[in-house]
């Protein structure tokens, strides 16, 4: 559905591409993190800026000193310093990140009925992926329900469903590899999506939470899939061991199985609590995946 048959694909520089994400005026984040060093520097600036020659030979040097780039999907408040959600002005985009199966999960959406195809599709290591789309109309609470239901069916990286996520920048090295791949992004559709232009067959318990959702659909899962508690816990263990605060998580938590749970902030709570000492106690394999979705940093002025 939704398909921009009459547009070519074409690809993008990371310029062309902050282009394609934001309006000229629009504050942007853009990240760096260098695994080597430990440093993480977030600066936040209109995308006129991010786009320019001297912001753009910033970051090019930042990648050749060892750092990854990254980029902010919404665009942040006018007056905000930090990357929170309450910082996040409106939302401008949905996004997978498929780094499990990622070529087959590619097709999967590009063939789907029920979803637009992606407005950009980046190849950020060999057969792993991100998509994009550009959409309007959602509320923060919808597009990270709806993230959360498309991560269940196209084996999204389920840590990759909040707003203010940051993405690869592309033109710019995957340095995490053993060998160097520049990230490539192909602008594939102009098309602005709605929450009705999404139509998932497979539900995940906060679909009804969508735009324009009132009934609720059965749950179907893969037989293979790991229940949504242990979803949860590995979820908590995965943002406690990157350095998420505590206090957010269980409320990422609690509002997730809002209407699951008689008492979703009790559970939630419990669930951070014990994967806090799972962690303290070492045993914790929390898989933290921190390389590609940083998510706290220091803002340094260019």
């Amino acid at each position: 559905m939704n398909r921009d048959d009459a547009f070519t694909p074409t690809s993008l520089t990371a310029s062309e591409y902050v282009r394609e994400l934001f309006e000229p005026g629009d504050n942007a984040a853009v990240l760096v993190r260098n695994r080597a060093t430990g440093r993480t520097i977030q600066r936040i600036a209109r995308a006129e800026a991010i786009v320019s020659p001297k912001f753009q030979e910033w970051l090019a040097g930042q990648s050749a000193a060892g750092a990854d780039v990254y980029v902010g999907m919404n665009p942040i408040k006018e007056g905000a310093y930090s990357r929170t959600k309450e910082s996040v002005r409106d939302i401008r985009h949905l996004y997978l990140d498929l780094d499990r199966n990622g070529d087959a999960s590619l097709e999967a959406i590009r063939n789907s009925p029920d979803i637009p195809a992606p407005n950009f599709v980046l190849d950020t290591s060999p057969g792993k992926h991100q998509v994009v789309w550009k959409v309007t109309g959602f509320k923060p609470e919808e597009a990270e329900a709806l993230l959360r239901d498309l991560s269940n069916q196209f084996e999204g990286d389920p840590a990759a469903t909040d707003s203010t996520r940051v993405l690869r920048l592309p033109g710019f090295a995957n340095l995490k590899l053993s060998e160097e791949f520049i990230v490539r992004a192909r602008h594939e559709s102009k098309t602005v999506h709605t929450p009705r232009d999404f139509a998932l067959q497979e539900a995940t318990p906060d679909t009804p939470r969508r735009a324009g959702e009132a009934h609720e659909r059965p749950r179907t899962l893969p037989t293979d899939h790991r229940s949504q508690s242990e979803q949860d816990w590995a979820y908590a263990k995965r943002a406690l061991a990157r350095g998420d605060d505590p206090e957010e998580v269980i409320r990422r938590i609690a509002d997730f199985r809002g209407k699951e749970k008689s008492d979703p902030a009790y559970y939630a709570r419990r669930t951070v609590t014990r994967a806090q000492l799972e962690l303290q106690r070492g045993r914790g394999n929390s898989h933290p995946t921190e390389e590609d979705r940083p998510d706290e940093a220091q803002r340094e002025v260019p």
